[in-house]
């Protein structure tokens, strides 16, 4: 394994000395480079990926190779390589998961195309091994309780019996927690963030680009670009942190989001900040009612009449309908 480990590193080596590799050396090193990785450490995985991460001329088929590999080796070159192409990321997004799309939300220069892509992406929930594939949403959906694990056959004797019990048991309480321990996209039918849509908002918040911030927050919400220009617009950030609280949205994260947009919220009041105190004043539950009056009010705005009229379909009568709704968006204090 050494001696593999030696060989790999090598061959990285010689291949970034080479300032501009021809075609016959970037096949050669196509074909040499994926056996020694198969066949070398952890470690050397590493320090080869992150040595690659800067190289320009990777062939295509070796950097999707890399950037296939797990998010603990691929993560520098996810962030980092002007190899992967759009249609690279946006693959590798959909194929590998939630952590593999996180780094490539890291990258400096991410295209429309990529963050677009990214916007729209639902990692489904996976099922852990050994779990009833049918999820505690589906019985909510139902009308029924988590279903318990019936044995196979029936027991035998005392013992068996006893032991079967235990089991039904056991599931139950399984049920049961995974009822009350809620995933992020399960809340009793509240909208949620999903990670990448959550990577995507500290994004734009960090670079302080509220026209990016406003276009994902619209998709997040299913929503009008209004209703997200909306929320931003109250500069107390009492609608936003609403707005976030309700999608389930960490503190942490939503606290970096909210002193990122409006900066008196980082203004400290004794052993806490404006921003905290915003934040535990608002209940989750309320929020997310809140949300969900706001998206229906937005809807109906929105919404196309059944039977247009030239009258209903005008700039300043739409302007009317828009200005007549605004006050609904005003969040009790």
């Amino acid at each position: 394994m050494r001696r593999k480990d030696v060989v790999l590193m090598a061959t990285v080596t010689s291949f970034e000395e080479l300032e501009r590799p021809t075609k016959s050396e970037l096949r050669q090193f196509a074909e040499l480079f994926t056996p020694l990785f198969q066949a070398s450490g952890d470690e050397a995985r590493r320090q080869a990926v992150a040595a690659l991460s800067r190289s320009l001329h990777i062939p295509p088929a070796v950097a999707f190779f890399i950037a296939s590999q797990p998010v603990s080796v691929a993560a520098p070159f996810l962030i980092g390589s002007a190899c992967l192409t759009d249609e690279m990321l946006i693959t590798i997004a959909r194929t590998q998961g939630a952590d593999h799309a996180r780094a490539i939300v890291r990258r400096e220069n991410l295209s429309p195309k990529v963050i677009d892509a990214l916007v729209g992406l639902r990692h489904a929930r996976r099922t852990a091994p050994g779990e009833p594939a049918q999820d505690a949403s589906a019985n909510r959906v139902a009308g029924a309780e988590p279903t318990l694990s019936v044995p196979a056959k029936l027991a035998d004797g005392p013992e068996e019996a006893r032991l079967a019990r235990e089991e039904a048991l056991r599931q139950q309480i399984k049920g049961l927690a995974a009822h009350l321990n809620r995933a992020p996209g399960d809340r009793l039918g509240l909208r949620s963030l999903t990670e990448v849509q959550e990577a995507l908002l500290v994004r734009f918040a960090r670079e302080r680009d509220a026209d990016s911030f406003a276009t994902t927050l619209a998709d997040t919400l299913s929503a009008s670009r209004w209703l997200a220009e909306r929320i931003l617009l109250d500069v107390s950030g009492h609608q936003l942190a609403t707005t976030l609280k309700g999608l389930a949205m960490g503190e942490t994260e939503a606290l970096f989001v909210l002193e990122r947009f409006y900066t008196h919220l980082k203004d400290v009041i004794g052993d806490t900040t404006r921003g905290q105190i915003l934040w535990e004043s608002l209940e989750e539950d309320e929020c997310g009612r809140h949300l969900e009056a706001w998206r229906r009010a937005d809807r109906y705005t929105y919404a196309e009449p059944v039977t247009p009229t030239v009258a209903e379909t005008s700039a300043p009568q739409t302007e009317k309908r828009v200005a007549g709704l605004a006050p609904r968006f005003r969040v009790a204090r």
